[in-house]
């Protein structure tokens, strides 16, 4: 079997299988890369600390949260399922720099964009990704 390195090759069936803390393991990355790439994309003259500086603004568990919850409303019921489903698994530790109650939305956020990468749901992240920003831009 050929492994594609920028596809998971997973079925609905065995994403939906998937432990949520490994669905927010991947969507955490996945993110960071969008994210990152955004910023470079739109700030090529920015300073490499300025752009960590920025990337953090939008991946600490605090923002994934504020996003989430404007979001929500427009997540349709299986994502909502997974969503909660990342919010509600119990992880070994709480970061330093968020509460529980931010933690683990920024976990089902994670969860969300991990199961829709699995799923190569792309234009979905896309279509968040892009309300993401408008929130962070106040429109």
């Amino acid at each position: 079997m050929e492994f594609d390195f920028f596809r998971c090759n997973l079925t609905k069936r065995e994403a939906n299988e998937l432990n949520p803390l490994v669905l927010a393991f991947i969507g955490d990355a996945v993110y960071e890369v969008i994210i990152r790439n955004f910023i470079i994309t739109n700030n090529r003259d920015m300073s490499v600390h300025k752009m960590h500086v920025k990337a953090v603004s939008y991946v600490k568990a605090h923002a994934q949260s504020e996003f989430m919850k404007k979001i929500i409303d427009n997540l349709n019921d299986e994502e909502l399922r997974v969503f909660k489903r990342g919010r509600n698994a119990k992880s070994a530790t709480i970061p330093k720099n968020a509460n529980v109650v931010e933690y683990r939305m920024a976990t089902g956020f994670e969860a969300l964009i991990g199961y829709l990468f699995v799923m190569r749901e792309y234009d979905r992240i896309n279509e968040i990704m892009g309300k993401i920003i408008n929130i962070d831009k106040g429109e």
